[in-house]
């Protein structure tokens, strides 16, 4: 269906046409001024300066053309040249009706796309810590969102498994254990199933490792020729590598679960090695990449760009693969099983040069069509109330689960206060409230600005948080139960075009306009790779619906065609709140 900000646009666009003007000066746009109409036309301005005539006589003129519309209860002109746009009753319900009668609420996707999101990005053997945070549940509503609008979407965690720690760990392990048969020179044998590490020793091993190589060159060096044996598919390092992954993807999946984030696609940097060798012959032979001071680069800068851009390097000159290397060869592998239009990149908003060079370079290669989109979302850093970045009382990185659970203990003594709940029941809760309470905190700011991660406000059942929307939620279905207790029918869509000759009041009409407003949103937060915007809406959502239901009483109302109406209204609300904490990627609990 078209949206109202559309079809509005149509009307305007052809009074203009019709009147002698050019038929661009009719968009539309909410008003920015609610307190004098719902949505403005601002063309007539515009048109003064083409036609020589004043922008008020040219609005007047327009709207003379669009007074007896069904659309509008008031259409007029003022000073110096706007066109303010009230919609009649008859057409806002009956939008919302339609809209409440379709699949998707009104939202529409034209040319259905296929898209490859990347935003994991974990090291394995490496716990999950707050540093991922942002990747995961940023990129995780970017996908729903695209897969809302139809699009076919891959989500790939695109793991960090051969890189540096792997060789850290390898040759600390070495030092513990030399006498494991690993370690042993000429050995031709099997290797043993069993990993001899657990995950709890393997998460100790990593971090006394990374600490040695900052004070031991030689160990720091031993690791990095360990990382070129595992690349080179050495045997001993090739079991020790696969017991690694063994023992860290189980753990990695648990957690990215409990924060309900899933992937499609489990890969990582390992995966693409086939690729490596003939691609980094292939940009030899055909001279796109040359040896630049022993290691192999292409060079990416362009005429426009404003400042230096250094080369894309794709082979160290000790011969090792590095980050771009198996980036590029990740988008080989992708072209070939997937053929994206789209590709989608989230990390830390440092990385933007080297997401700039891989694009460059997979472009200038050849590797991906001149009109395929590449963008990168790079996000800001999630800090403490310091303002430096998020740390544990003690100074170092936190844990993901451990951060997860100091959200849900805020929030479940909030709970407590209230004491309507069993233990149970009130720690279930939590960790539903708790999760929403951390991605909505996230996701309210845009994605490339630092933020202050604040427990007690993100925990916080008033105000712009998660679980003051999932409040909002639970009231009105609350609201809905008792009305079915009461002998109340199930919501009647049709019944919200309904009511169409009584008045309206303003907090009644401010809820109806909110609502209309989804299927805009949602798209352009789609387009835009914005889950903020989502945060914007449902907070706007709710505080609409929180001013209709505390200047109603709905369920004793006694006009029962008004009451009817109320109940679809709220309905709709609460369907359309729903897709959005789902695109958001947190769920509703049945009580609060």
């Amino acid at each position: 269906m078209k949206k109202i900000i559309e079809q509005l646009a149509e009307q305007l666009k052809t009074a203009f046409a019709e009147c002698g003007y050019e038929e661009k000066y009719g968009m539309v746009s909410v008003s920015n001024r609610p307190d004098l109409c719902q949505y403005q036309c601002n063309g007539a301005m515009a048109a003064a300066k083409q036609y020589g005539l004043a922008p008020i006589e040219i609005a007047r003129e327009v709207v003379a053309n669009c007074w007896d519309n069904p659309m509008f209860s008031k259409c007029e002109a003022v000073m110096p040249g706007f066109i303010n746009i009230t919609l009649s009753n008859r057409f806002l319900s009956g939008t919302l009706a339609a809209m409440a009668g379709e699949e998707k609420l009104g939202v529409t996707c034209d040319v259905p796309k296929k898209i490859v999101i990347d935003y994991g990005g974990p090291n394995v053997a490496k716990p999950l810590h707050v540093g991922h945070l942002r990747s995961a549940i940023i990129g995780e509503s970017v996908k729903r969102m695209k897969r809302y609008l139809g699009d076919e979407v891959t989500g790939d965690i695109h793991l960090g498994d051969w890189g540096l720690q792997m060789g850290l760990i390898i040759e600390e392990l070495r030092d513990r254990q030399p006498g494991l048969v690993y370690f042993k020179e000429g050995y031709t044998g099997e290797y043993p199933k069993e990993a001899p590490f657990t995950l709890s020793e393997l998460e100790e091993i990593y971090p006394a490792a990374s600490a040695k190589s900052k004070e031991d060159e030689e160990f720091k060096e031993r690791a990095h020729q360990a990382v070129l044996r595992i690349q080179n598919s050495e045997p001993a390092y090739s079991a020790l590598w696969q017991h690694i992954m063994a023992v860290s993807l189980p753990d990695l999946k648990k957690n990215y679960d409990n924060l309900n984030v899933h992937f499609d696609v489990w890969k990582g940097e390992s995966d693409v090695k086939p690729y490596i060798a003939d691609m980094v012959d292939d940009l030899v032979a055909r001279g796109i990449a040359h040896e630049s001071q022993g290691a192999l680069v292409v060079e990416v800068a362009e005429e426009k760009d404003t400042k230096e851009l250094p080369p894309c390097i794709v082979r160290k000159s000790d011969g090792a693969a590095i980050y771009a290397t198996s980036d590029l060869a990740t988008i080989l592998d992708r072209e070939k099983l997937y053929h994206p239009d789209h590709y989608i990149y989230l990390a830390d908003k440092r990385q933007e040069l080297h997401f700039t060079q891989v694009f460059r370079t997979a472009r200038k290669a050849g590797y991906v069509e001149p009109d395929t989109r590449m963008d990168y979302i790079g996000f800001g850093t999630m800090n403490g109330k310091d303002g430096k970045p998020f740390k544990t009382r003690q100074g170092g990185v936190m844990r993901l689960e451990y951060l997860l659970k100091e959200v849900e203990d805020a929030v479940y003594a909030k709970i407590q206060e209230n004491r309507t709940m069993d233990e149970t029941q009130a720690r279930a809760t939590a960790k539903v409230v708790g999760l929403a309470a951390v991605k909505y905190g996230d996701l309210s700011n845009q994605a490339s600005k630092d933020y202050i991660f604040d427990v007690e406000r993100f925990a916080s059942f008033e105000g712009n948080t998660g679980p003051y929307i999932l409040y909002t939620m639970v009231r009105i279905k609350s609201i809905l139960a008792k009305y079915k207790e009461q002998g109340g029918s199930e919501p009647d869509t049709g019944a919200l075009a309904g009511g169409t000759e009584r008045e309206y009041s303003a907090a009644e009409t401010d809820l109806m306009l909110s609502a209309s407003r989804f299927a805009d949103m949602v798209e352009k937060a789609a387009e835009e790779l914005a889950p903020h915007r989502v945060c914007q809406y449902i907070y706007e959502l709710s505080n609409a619906f929180n001013s209709f239901y505390h200047e109603n009483r709905i369920l004793v109302e006694e006009d029962s065609g008004k009451q009817v109406q109320w109940i679809a209204l709220i309905a709709l609300v609460l369907r359309i709140l729903g897709v959005c904490t789902d695109l958001l990627g947190f769920e509703v609990p049945d009580r609060m």
